[in-house]
């Protein structure tokens, strides 16, 4: 029998803003949830449908805390966490949580330099770590790292530390879980996610219990309620992940998992899981869209779906499928500055700033631009903690990121005058060519109304002339294929003549992170391949048409 020693008490909580220890601290929480509705199922598995309850969670995390806690692992401590997504690592995450420690998921496609670089900023001295994963941290430098733990598999030398199996050291039968030495608190950390690192080395995204709770709680998205399930099909090194777990949690609700999204039997998933809410990011409804109609379009029970970014085809989307449509903007360093209503009907919106929230648009110099003008998002939230901590051990671009008091996002939005928000780009993904300038995600949008074109990827290249030429990386659809002059005449015909691309590349599929984003970075640095056709190399030149 594994039993805990209760938590010690801290400080009263007096701000109302904040949310209660047992509303968002994991161990409390977990404590109240199994009292109150341990018959109730937690999470549903889609590989063979077994169901955890709270009451057998409950258990499940206990066991695994007290394994922690025998290696060593307390109050916070930082855990590297190197796994795919399987029922382990829920476990881990939310153990570490129950000792307070933190959880430090790893991409599991890092290798080489990227994953030396997140072993040594993350100061951890323990990693819990896939056997196919484990090799890949033989080959880097471990930096503080003393043990390993491998699950899946046997272990492997990895160098001079010490190395245990996942099932001997994790799964004790007995004993009694320490208490932490102070209470867990509600803006202590309990997470590190590392950004994409698309604008440099990755950053390490410190997370609070209050900023998770507040990323998509129950005042941040009140369309999802106890009653819900929410489809969790990405990776858990991701916020899309793993945040979805704790804010269905916290509501007392459930969640489902299946091992990653398919658009041949996302459908029949969601049916078998019982889900009723998922997050899909554009191209996943993209991908939906354009499969042939089959009887799970009506079938499936879900019934509400965030979507971002929105797409033109929403509202046949909408009616074919038959949910809700809502769609946000967030980022890992906030907590859903902007949701929107069910089903807008304005085209590229992500709502409008949410209750307890502050949005700013802004210049370079960070003054505010007028209403309908282009500025970077910049936001602060009424709520003590409810955006990231800063970046661990990166003062330097903490700093930055929160200069004058503000978060800046790095993204570009313009605001309409009845207070919604659209997203224009990344600010690192803007284009100007020749004078004009162009966002990659409104030409991408536009190019992907072409029936047959399943993936667009809009990147600037080089130009002879100065700043930069226009280029699409394109994708078919599944049995189609794509001819390259009746693709540019579709998008001579769908675009303004300054953002209609220079040059076209086809690729079987794009490249993309496990979060399913393009890495545009990898695109960029390919360049103008080989196989990459030029327009003006074939004497086609566009200039804008004539006004007398």
């Amino acid at each position: 029998m594994i039993n805990a020693e209760a938590m010690p008490e801290g400080a009263v909580i007096r701000d109302p803003r904040v949310p209660g220890r047992d509303t968002v601290v994991t161990r409390p929480t977990l404590e109240r949830l199994a009292a109150e509705q341990g018959d109730k199922v937690f999470a549903k598995f889609d590989d063979n449908l077994e169901e955890w309850t709270y009451a057998r969670f409950h258990d499940l995390v206990r066991q695994t805390a007290l394994g922690l806690q025998q290696q060593g692992v307390g109050q916070g401590d930082m855990v590297l966490v190197f796994m795919p997504n399987n029922r382990e690592q829920i476990r881990i995450m939310f153990a570490l949580n129950y000792l307070g420690a933190v959880y430090v998921p790893i991409n599991t496609a890092y290798r080489g330099g990227l994953l030396e670089h997140v072993v040594k900023l993350s100061d951890a001295k323990l990693a819990i770590v896939h056997a196919v994963l484990a090799p890949r941290l033989a080959d880097v430098p471990t930096a503080a790292l003393e043990h390993v733990i491998v699950q899946g598999g046997d272990p492997v030398a990895i160098g001079s530390l010490k190395v245990s199996r996942y099932d001997d050291v994790l799964l004790p039968e007995q004993g009694t879980i320490r208490a932490p030495g102070r209470a867990i608190e509600p803006w202590d950390p309990m997470a590190i996610v590392f950004t994409s690192g698309t604008t440099g080395p990755s950053k390490a995204v410190l997370i609070s219990y209050v900023q998770l709770y507040s990323n998509a709680g129950p005042e941040t998205w009140p369309f999802v309620d106890e009653t819900d399930r929410y489809l969790i099909n990405a990776p858990m090194f991701h916020l899309g992940g793993m945040g979805p777990m704790y804010v269905m949690f916290v509501r007392g609700a459930s969640f489902a998992m299946i091992e990653r999204f398919d658009t041949k039997t996302f459908w029949n998933s969601v049916h078998r899981c019982g889900a009723t809410v998922a997050f899909l990011l554009g191209v996943m409804a993209t991908f939906l869209e354009k499969q042939p109609p089959s009887d799970m379009d009506r079938g499936h029970g879900l019934k509400k779906a965030i979507v971002v970014p929105i797409t033109a085809e929403l509202e046949s989307f909408r009616q074919r499928f038959g949910i809700d449509i809502y769609t946000i903007f967030n980022m890992t360093e906030a907590s859903s500055p902007c949701v929107s209503e069910a089903n807008p009907t304005r085209q590229g919106t992500c709502g409008k700033v949410r209750r307890g929230v502050e949005v700013r648009l802004v210049d370079d110099n960070d003054c505010e631009v007028p209403v309908g003008e282009v500025g970077e998002m910049l936001v602060r939230t009424d709520r003590p903690w409810a955006m990231n901590s800063g970046y661990y051990n990166n003062p330097e671009a903490t700093a930055k990121a929160w200069r004058n008091g503000w978060f800046h996002t790095g993204d570009a939005f313009r605001r309409d005058e009845d207070g919604y928000f659209y997203f224009v780009d990344r600010t690192k993904d803007a284009i100007r060519r020749r004078g004009e300038n162009i966002s990659s995600m409104e030409v991408e949008g536009l190019i992907l109304r072409h029936p047959a074109i399943l993936e667009a990827a809009v990147i600037g290249v080089p130009s002879e002339f100065g700043e930069d030429d226009v280029m699409v990386i394109l994708s078919a659809v599944e049995g189609q294929s794509l001819d390259r002059m009746e693709v540019f005449e579709f998008m001579r015909e769908a675009l303004p003549y300054f953002m209609v691309p220079r040059y076209i590349r086809f690729m079987d599929r794009l490249p993309r992170t496990p979060s399913e984003k393009v890495m545009k970075a990898e695109l960029r640095k390919e360049g103008i391949t080989a196989d990459t056709w030029d327009r003006e190399a074939h004497g086609i030149r566009l200039t804008g048409e004539r006004i007398a």
